[in-house]
């Protein structure tokens, strides 16, 4: 089987388990919840607290599990987690009160950090080698069809046998379509080789770009989480009636999917930090179109601008680290960024909420222009930084004999990779 084949079948495999795993999971309750609430007979805020549960585990979690995934690869990992999360949804489904509901989503978000998201992109550059950029964009523009897919599903699940057995049935798909997916399909011996327990090297440089990358995209990610909640409600603010606000809202979704087909198009000739910088500009352009008008017509062009804006970021947080960092520190360089995203994730809905009702929804507004201009800031920042670093090791490659240009030049090939 050639590389491109192997690679094909990875993607298809993961495109299938992760929208299984964030269907039956964090999206499930969107469905359910108000079902769940009442049997449980607990106020909807509370359940609907489950999944910011589940991302602040996941974010607890993703850390250690950055050497986990260096050291062994994804393929073990992903294998124990479809089975952690068959478990957390049986917990759920056998749930009588808040503690063992709670409890479930605890489970989840440990199956969460094992499987979802950051490791199946660092499952498909185990094995996309030079295509990885482009294998993980289609990885992640089929991602955007769980919504599309899992929410009818569950609908008509949920309908014909109650919240609680379609719980159970998505933890049977999990545990007996998902592990052996993983296991059988995916890459093995894929750990990079790691001596006295040590991973691999990172300079001081390294370590200001992680930081200054990981702080731009938890900003992006925390106004687009937080921003979500209140996109209705601020087109309504604006005089738009709910039938015009929810036709403008219809628009971010095709242009989500606009800016991730522009990345995958476009990645052979503009380069992934080039891609993320229009991408970033966009958000602060989007918000300033809405503070400046109170228009149907307005309102659809902040949509067109944030979605495309929110498709080329979704594309960047996976596959710029592969151009700023050492392949071999890809999978722990992406686990460890989760971190802050999915604290930027989990908290971005409350706060936004407080703000919303304790000021106005206008309120939010003007949050996620400043937070947007601060990422789009951090991140031309780090073009800086890359650009300058990338210089000086040529210069330095240039100055010494061939002999002992390979290591600089072997550094330098990583970073341009």
């Amino acid at each position: 089987m050639t590389t491109f084949s192997r690679t094909a079948s990875v993607v298809a495999i993961l495109s299938l388990t992760q929208l299984l795993g964030w269907g039956a999971t964090f999206w499930m309750i969107a469905v359910t919840g108000p079902s769940t609430a009442a049997d449980l007979q607990l106020p909807l805020s509370i359940v609907m607290g489950g999944p910011t549960a589940m991302l602040v585990v996941m974010a607890t979690m993703s850390w250690p599990l950055g050497t986990a995934f260096e050291r062994f690869g994804a393929r073990p990992i992903m294998t124990i987690g479809a089975p952690l999360a068959s478990v957390g949804l049986i917990m759920m489904g056998g749930a009588s009160g808040p503690i063992a509901y709670f409890l479930s989503w605890v489970m989840l978000g440990i199956a969460g950090a094992c499987m979802l998201t950051t490791p199946a992109q660092i499952a498909v550059t185990e094995i996309a080698g030079k295509r990885s950029r482009n294998a993980v964009s289609v990885l992640i523009l089929a991602g955007g069809l769980t919504s599309t897919i899992m929410w009818p599903l569950t609908s008509i699940l949920q309908a014909q046998c109650g919240w609680r057995t379609t719980t159970l049935i998505y933890a049977a798909l999990l545990l007996l379509l998902c592990t052996p997916l993983h296991w059988f399909g995916l890459a093995r011996n894929a750990g990079n080789k790691i001596k006295e327990g040590k991973s691999v090297d990172s300079t001081s440089a390294d370590l200001r770009k992680f930081i200054l990358l990981a702080a731009s995209f938890a900003a992006n990610g925390f106004f687009t989480w937080g921003f979500a909640i209140t996109i209705i409600i601020l087109f309504e603010t604006k005089g738009l009636d709910h039938t015009s606000a929810l036709a403008a809202a219809a628009f971010i979704g095709i242009a989500q999917w606009a800016g991730r087909m522009t990345d995958l198009a476009g990645g052979h000739r503009w380069s992934g930090l080039a891609m993320s910088l229009a991408g970033a500009a966009l958000f602060p352009a989007s918000f300033i179109v809405l503070l400046a008008t109170n228009s149907f017509g307005g309102a659809v062009v902040f949509a067109v601008l944030y979605g495309i804006a929110s498709g080329i970021t979704a594309v960047a947080r996976a596959t710029l680290p592969l151009e700023l960092f050492p392949p071999g520190a890809y999978a722990r360089s992406s686990a460890r960024m989760s971190v802050p995203l999915n604290f930027a994730f989990a908290t971005a809905p409350p706060a936004f909420t407080a703000i919303m009702t304790l000021a106005r929804p206008q309120a939010t507004l003007w949050l996620a222009l400043v937070v947007s201009i601060f990422a789009f800031a951090t991140l031309l920042y780090l073009s800086v930084v890359h650009r300058r670093m990338t210089r000086a090791w040529l210069l330095r490659a240039e100055r010494l004999p061939l002999r002992d240009n390979i290591g600089i030049g072997l550094r330098v090939d990583r970073d341009l990779a």
